[in-house]
């Protein structure tokens, strides 16, 4: 996967990111990778330069569906600046590329000190938070195929119309269902001539059918995350007790 700039870091001042840059170093992590386990302790915030993070909600049988992804818009880890260093997700590489791994001790230095840094934080993790409750809604009310659409459509945003190497296994663990529905699935958008599939290896091949194929829920997360860059100066605020915490 070809290297790109990370937009939540892009969005820093300058003198904030030559000053992270002392904390960062880069790491290219393969697909399948367990960036941390839920209720795992965070020590690195993990911002994609190519690779795609997916948070998976896991449950006390190990079953797992993932509620949210990170492409080079985010990061991973961020909330352990906020406030608590326990990741509530599994964090594993939905797609193998480049990531920038940061302190977080140098994060939570950046956010106390900071208000844009803060409101730029807070304006993100609300949008994740947004994704997550999309997705939940997506998964319970929406057909697989609807859902599909709405994944891949998100990923094609990532890999701007590269192939996407994923087995049928893989998506069905990702979506929390059953494989031969989400072989049924895929075929049937196949035929369509929305996606091309063979051998592991998808693309998306026709944009517009796809978002017509997909529920609203692609293009609810898609407008969120168009926006969240520019947060208002009160996204952010100080408690009495000088701790800083979103609204």
């Amino acid at each position: 996967m070809k290297h790109k700039e990370n937009q939540l870091l892009g969005a820093l001042d300058n003198d904030v990111r030559q000053r992270l840059a002392r904390a960062m170093s880069p790491v290219d992590l393969k697909l399948g990778h367990v960036v941390c386990e839920a209720g795992g302790t965070l020590e690195h915030a993990y911002f994609p330069q190519g690779a795609v993070l997916s948070l998976l909600t896991v449950m006390e049988d190990g079953s797992a569906i993932e509620t949210a992804n990170i492409g080079r818009e985010g990061a991973f880890g961020i909330f352990a600046a906020m406030y608590t260093r326990i990741s509530f997700n599994r964090s594993v590489v939905q797609l193998a590329g480049p990531i920038i791994r940061c302190s977080i001790s140098a994060l939570e230095q950046e956010f106390s000190n900071s208000s844009k840094v803060q409101n730029l934080f807070v304006s993100y993790s609300e949008t994740l938070l947004s994704q997550t409750q999309q997705t939940v809604g997506c998964n319970t009310l929406h057909t697989v195929e609807e859902r599909m659409c709405r994944w891949l459509l998100m990923m094609d945003d990532r890999v701007e119309g590269e192939v996407m190497a994923y087995t049928q296994q893989f998506l069905s663990e990702l979506m929390g269902a059953n494989r031969t529905t989400v072989s049924l699935a895929a075929q049937g958008m196949q035929d369509k001539g929305l996606i091309a599939y063979r051998r592991g290896n998808m693309q998306v091949k026709d944009r517009a059918g796809m978002e017509k194929a997909s529920c609203e829920c692609y293009a609810i997360v898609r407008r969120r995350f168009d926006s969240f860059l520019n947060p208002p100066a009160h996204a952010a605020k100080k408690l009495d007790n000088g701790r800083n915490t979103t609204l």
